[in-house]
């Protein structure tokens, strides 16, 4: 049984206990974790995949939702922001990134995305109304201030307490809690100047594309 030391993550500690079990006891002796330990040890090698694949199926899903390749990409650009602000949360309190931080990472894709949504649809219902695209774009960040602010502080608040939290299994939950809370309030702020940008862009892109391939017909 081993405690993780301040400033060091529960990867970084699986490592120095192996490491001194080898150096100690030589190749005679065999070593097993259990619990959450060994469940880290198990998924280590496959938290990139973890995170690609639960981007990925995000992303269809608003493809599905937009029936469109391009929208959705404006939508889910809110994610690398809110991992920023994980990373930054976690680094301003002194909390080492371990697996619980992983899952909260895992948690911020969904509630990163739904601001993205919230802007890309009115977007394009204003685009479908008649609107120039950036008068949409800028009608449907002002029109969705509100709604985003009003959710992503509701989430803040919420999960706070987890950041906060002390006594037994703390370490757990304020590792999920900074990573979540730091992610939200990055992401709130930040995605409502990035992803109208990026979403007026990848308009702009796309009617270039389509004129190109109307001219050549």
């Amino acid at each position: 049984t081993a405690n993780v030391a301040q400033g060091s993550s529960s990867g970084q500690t699986i490592e120095a206990v192996g490491s001194s079990v080898r150096n100690q006891l030589g190749n005679e002796f065999g070593y097993e974790w259990t619990s959450v330990a060994y469940q880290e040890t198990q998924a280590s090698g496959s938290t990139a995949l973890i995170l690609v694949m639960a981007l990925l199926v995000a992303y269809l899903v608003l493809c599905a939702q937009y029936e469109s390749w391009m929208s959705p990409v404006a939508a889910v650009m809110g994610l690398p922001i809110a991992i920023l602000g994980a990373m930054l949360g976690c680094w301003l309190m002194g909390e080492p990134v371990s697996i619980y931080t992983q899952i909260g990472i895992v948690l911020l894709i969904a509630l990163s995305a739904k601001n993205g949504i919230l802007i890309v649809e009115f977007a394009n219902q204003r685009k479908a109304m008649g609107e120039p695209l950036l008068e949409a774009v800028k009608n449907s960040a002002v029109a969705r201030f509100r709604p985003i602010l009003m959710t992503s502080l509701s989430t803040v608040l919420g999960i706070l307490p987890m950041a906060m939290a002390t006594g037994a299994g703390a370490e757990s939950r304020v590792a999920m809690g900074i990573a979540v809370v730091g992610g939200m309030v990055c992401a709130t702020f930040l995605s409502l100047f990035v992803i109208p940008a990026i979403y007026s862009y990848l308009s702009k892109e796309l009617k270039n594309v389509v004129r190109e391939d109307v001219h050549k017909e």
